[in-house]
């Protein structure tokens, strides 16, 4: 196999003048985003870093290649905390003086790549593997060993994939998004992942590799020059001949997939290189407004419309959105990366997150980047707010497959990880402070800010008529007011399975009299408290029954499960004794022989 794509190339796989370089990939069955392993570069040694960068002419990107794969090699195969190499490099950056990874010259990298050799030797003991065979079967045994990391196992059972399914290993030759001006890397979605508009949707990097995109390290550019700011550099302008072929390339994949796609891409010396494809990612409301104009589209069936939106993700639709009225005070913005509104306390970890999750808090996770580590307190958030990457970051693409509000690239803000705390604008918050975000905007505020009910849109209506005409199973609700029963019409229930009449009294104007009801031991005062329910709940039964127009209402007669209604409080049990006009005493005894 090797062989064959050495004739393809025209290259061969150790060789030091003209040296095969590979990527080691996962090739799951599903998409899971970022929680596989992936080696990029391998086949570098100190022989075959000299011929690419004879081969390339550019020393700069050979000896950048070889410290990106001892990094990525080191840690996925070795195990060395991918912070030990990172902490180095910005350090270096620091004492040179210098922002960017792209201003450093082939000595400097040269003399970073034998701090990352020192840093592998000391973590591991013993030195840097030079054989390119012995780097590939190790690459190999690492992704496959990655389908059963903590992160990947974590993954699965957020989305019901079983173990039991694997993972494939791909070898594929390497093509360089970081040889220069005229190179980029860049991950694109043949349709708007978040709203489902007909659009394409993508970010790219120039001079670089995947890993940088994807993984947030730098926040990324847009791909269409609709979509950009004047401040920023678009693909469309930049390489616009490559551009224009991965636009080819959207209608072709698409059409043949039949699916919104996720496809990363390079750019070499101008030219398109795509490195996979795969159904994307998507929020509810995506995937509902992809379905449906993929049908009206002629593309799928109705039929496969229906099937193609998870009945569970349709409580996306229903979450509450940012009260247009309310006040507010503007933090900062970043890219909506994932629509909603979330608001919370801070957390800078996921363990934090989980364990203020766990006490009933809502969250929102603060990270300078997510990485597949911090998927488990991705899911125990309410949302996610990162000051680096972009909207097909790793951040940005789990938030929106579990329905979580992102924004991402928040760069305005300062994140101290030591000190817990973020800062902005003059503003400090510290761990446990409210927040709120605004997915749909990039909007991050002070505070919490007050949601209202969303309004449902068009799509929804259409993808429920088309479910009418095939379902075989009817739906009834559970509703006990009017208020439970308009919703209820309003999301197309058939009538009310069940009315548990006693949930008509927990209102504030109503459940005095319930525990009066309850609590007095006089016949005359029990049917005075009963008196005063009648007309509410006549009242309540006549507003059903206009509602539901027609439709079958099945009633539960009384059934108060009594530890609902006693008083529970000092003041709730003052105000019974005094609306029966009894000693507080003696009622406290009656509620305790009651409990």
């Amino acid at each position: 196999a090797m062989a064959r794509v050495e004739k393809a190339m025209g290259l061969r796989f150790g060789d030091a003048d003209a040296p095969l370089l590979v990527s080691v990939r996962s090739g799951a069955r599903v998409s899971m985003p970022g929680m596989m392993d992936t080696v990029l570069n391998l086949g570098l040694n100190d022989q075959t870093v000299e011929g690419l960068a004879r081969s390339s002419g550019d020393s700069r990107f050979a000896w950048d290649s070889y410290r990106r794969f001892i990094q990525m090699y080191g840690s996925v195969v070795l195990g060395v905390s991918h912070h030990r190499f990172e902490d180095l490099l910005e350090q270096t950056k620091r004492e040179l003086g210098k922002d960017d990874d792209t201003q450093l010259t082939a000595e400097e990298w040269q003399m970073i790549l034998k701090g990352y050799k020192d840093i592998v030797l000391n973590e591991t003991g013993t030195p840097f593997p030079e054989d390119p065979q012995d780097q590939l079967w190790g690459a190999i045994g690492a992704v496959f060993g990655s389908w059963m990391n903590p992160r990947a196992n974590t993954y699965r059972k957020l989305h019901d994939i079983p173990a039991s399914w694997g993972t494939a290993v791909n070898v594929q030759s390497m093509v360089f998004g970081n040889m220069g001006e005229d190179c980029a890397t860049g991950v694109c979605f043949t349709r708007d992942p978040s709203t489902g508009e007909n659009v394409f949707y993508g970010e790219y990097l120039i001079n670089a590799q995947g890993e940088d995109v994807v993984a947030g390290i730098r926040t990324p550019q847009p791909m269409a020059a609709e979509r950009a700011t004047p401040d920023q550099n678009p693909m469309e302008k930049a390489l616009p001949e490559a551009y224009q072929e991965m636009l080819k390339v959207r209608d072709l994949l698409e059409r043949h997939y039949k699916d919104m796609q996720d496809i990363e891409f390079t750019v070499q010396s101008n030219t398109l290189y795509l490195l996979q494809t795969r159904s994307g990612k998507r929020t509810a409301a995506a995937a509902l407004r992809i379905a449906i104009d993929m049908a009206q589209e002629g593309l799928i069936t109705q039929e496969d419309a229906i099937s193609r939106v998870p009945p569970a993700s349709l409580d996306q639709l229903l979450h509450p959105v940012l009260d247009p009225k309310a006040e507010r005070k503007q933090l900062a913005r970043g890219l909506p990366a994932s629509p909603g509104a979330a608001t919370g306390v801070i957390a800078f970890s996921a363990e934090d997150v989980e364990d203020r999750a766990s006490k009933g808090e809502d969250v929102i996770l603060v990270r300078i980047e997510t990485s597949p580590e911090d998927v488990h307190g991705m899911h125990a958030a309410r949302g996610v707010l990162t000051t680096r990457g972009g909207m097909t970051s790793h951040a940005a693409v789990v938030a929106r497959g579990m329905g979580r509000v992102c924004v991402a690239g928040a760069g305005s803000i300062m994140v101290d990880y030591k000190a817990q705390t973020l800062t902005v604008n003059g503003h400090t918050l510290k761990a446990g402070d409210w927040l709120t975000l605004d997915g749909g905007t990039g909007a991050v505020y002070l505070g919490r800010v007050p949601t209202i009910p969303p309004t449902l849109s068009g799509d929804f209506s259409t993808l429920m008529g088309w479910a009418d005409s095939v379902r075989r199973l009817g739906v009834r609700a559970n509703a006990e007011t009017p208020e439970d029963a308009e919703t209820a019409r309003r999301f197309g229930a058939e009538g009310i399975g069940l009315c548990r009449t006693e949930h008509m009294f927990f209102g504030p104007d109503r459940i005095g009299h319930v525990r009066q009801m309850i609590m007095t031991e006089e016949k005359d005062a029990r049917a005075k408290a009963i008196g005063a329910l009648l007309p509410f709940q006549r009242d309540d039964f006549a507003a059903l029954f206009r509602i539901m127009a027609g439709l079958p209402v099945t009633i539960r007669l009384l059934d108060p499960p009594l530890h609902e209604f006693l008083p529970h409080g000092e003041a709730e049990l003052k105000d019974v004794a005094k609306a029966l006009g009894q000693d507080v005493e003696a009622l406290r005894a009656r509620r305790s022989a009651l409990s």
